[in-house]
């Protein structure tokens, strides 16, 4: 039988063994850090842009329990990192602009000012199931990222991807279609 002292020792011991590989790969991303920047400068539109992407890049590889111990593994492995991060982006930005041009052009061909077009929007998003009202919040009115979101939700990644996907097509549909039975009869 274990006795508590030496659980202790053991637990002591791992923490310290865990901190200090912390504590090398912090030192290996310092020394990559020149060149992780460069490359986010390279491929992102500013420079702002490029530090939030680095910065990004180190936080999940940080967090990530199986990243590479060794400095000629973990540069492509952080290269990769703020590419994925890069394009994962630029994907959320595009889908962001193509919700908001089909809004404006509902709203334009309603021809509605902005206090009706409010309350049809309101109304239209009360129609919407739960899931959808949830996503909807946490991501286009709250602006958290879809992983934040996934987090809140206990999903996957992918699962609120699908989910804002549904839920804006659906809310779309709403408004532009004003005689459309309620969501939830609908499944």
């Amino acid at each position: 039988m274990v006795s508590n002292e030496d659980f202790a020792q053991g637990f002591d011991r791992y923490a310290i063994m865990s901190q200090s590989a912390t504590m090398a790969s912090l030192t290996q991303i310092e020394t990559l850090l020149p060149e992780l920047r460069a490359y986010a400068i390279a491929i992102c539109a500013s420079g702002e842009d490029a530090e939030d992407l680095v910065q990004d890049a180190i936080e999940r590889a940080l967090r990530a329990a199986n990243r590479p111990t060794r400095l000629v593994e973990l540069r492509p492995w952080m290269f990769r990192v703020i590419r994925n991060l890069h394009y994962d982006d630029l994907r959320k930005k595009r889908v962001r602009r193509e919700y908001l041009a089909a809004e404006r052009r509902l709203s334009d061909e309603a021809g509605t000012s902005d206090t009706a077009r409010d309350i049809m929007i309101r109304m239209a998003y009360e129609k919407l199931t739960p899931n959808m009202r949830e996503v909807l919040c946490l991501v286009d009115i709250m602006g958290l990222k879809y992983a934040e979101a996934a987090e809140v939700m206990n999903v996957p990644n992918g699962t609120v991807m699908s989910r804002i996907s549904r839920a804006r097509k659906t809310l779309l549909e709403l408004v532009g279609g004003a005689d459309m039975p309620d969501v939830e009869e609908k499944r």
